[in-house]
């Protein structure tokens, strides 16, 4: 569903009086949910389901980091296997944090990442099959402050180590079978709602949008970040290597610079 995050400036203005009121109970609202969901996915039938999960603290120690983990209890090579889901966060002004596209490499998925959270907020995780099927699950995160804040002079420390990748899979690997891979790669994320400390206006959106996997080039993951991920982006996932190969990472950041990495995997 390449055009989902099109439809994100649409939904802001009716989101952002919904999500005006969530902070004022400083609770999470279950109101904001009904209109994300017309936006993204209009007139279309989302099943809540329990094969889908999504884990996380109940109260994130920093809006800016906050770990969550997405687990789906159906092989990738199923009939009716999930093909992409979609990580919303129903407060933050920018609602899709992220979008993943599922391969058969990876077994069952279960995906660990950090996200960010301007206020308390549902956060929902949206399964979408090959033939368009939607299936859906939410967990309640108390958090705040990840979104906004300001920009000091360590901006450009925090640029001058940006693109910087660590990729390891766990050993000893045993091929066929599930192993364990991290992914991180050094990135402030901006997310076009800091403001600068010296000039008090907002510093534009840099972060990085796109990051592929593939396995002797074969796809593995595909994840298309918005600024709702958090700062110097992390993944932990399972893949099955089916003999000795290659594992490559490629990633873009919005601005279109490139970024890299290989592991061989024996």
């Amino acid at each position: 569903m390449k055009c989902i995050q099109a439809v994100v400036v649409t939904t802001l203005l009716s989101v952002t009086m919904l999500t005006t009121a969530s902070h004022a109970h400083a609770e999470a609202s279950a109101e904001i949910w009904p209109v994300i969901k017309e936006g993204f996915f209009p007139k279309r039938q989302i099943e809540e389901v329990d094969f889908i999960k999504l884990s996380a603290p109940k109260r994130a120690e920093s809006g800016a980091q906050v770990p969550i983990t997405l687990t789906i209890d159906k092989p990738q090579n199923a009939p009716d296997a999930i093909k992409s889901v979609y990580i919303i966060v129903d407060a933050n002004p920018i609602q899709l944090a992220a979008t993943y596209h599922l391969s058969e490499l990876l077994g069952q998925l279960q995906l660990s990442t950090r996200i960010r959270l301007e206020t308390d907020s549902f956060v929902h995780a949206i399964g979408e099959t090959a033939d368009g099927k939607l299936y859906m699950t939410a967990i309640q995160i108390r958090a705040s402050g990840g979104c906004g804040g300001t920009l000091g002079a360590e901006e450009k420390e925090l640029l001058a180590h940006a693109g910087k990748i660590k990729l390891n899979v766990e050993t000893p690997v045993q091929f066929n079978q599930a192993t364990v891979t991290t992914f991180n790669i050094k990135h402030p994320m901006f997310t076009g709602l800091q403001r600068d400390l010296v000039s008090q206006g907002f510093r534009p959106a840099l972060y990085i949008n796109k990051a592929s996997f593939s396995y002797d080039g074969k796809p593995v993951l595909e994840a298309d970040f918005g600024v709702g991920t958090s700062e110097d982006p992390y993944l932990r996932f399972s893949f099955i290597p089916p003999k000795p190969g290659k594992l490559e990472i490629q990633a873009t950041d919005n601005e279109g610079a490139h970024f890299e990495h290989a592991l061989a995997v024996n």
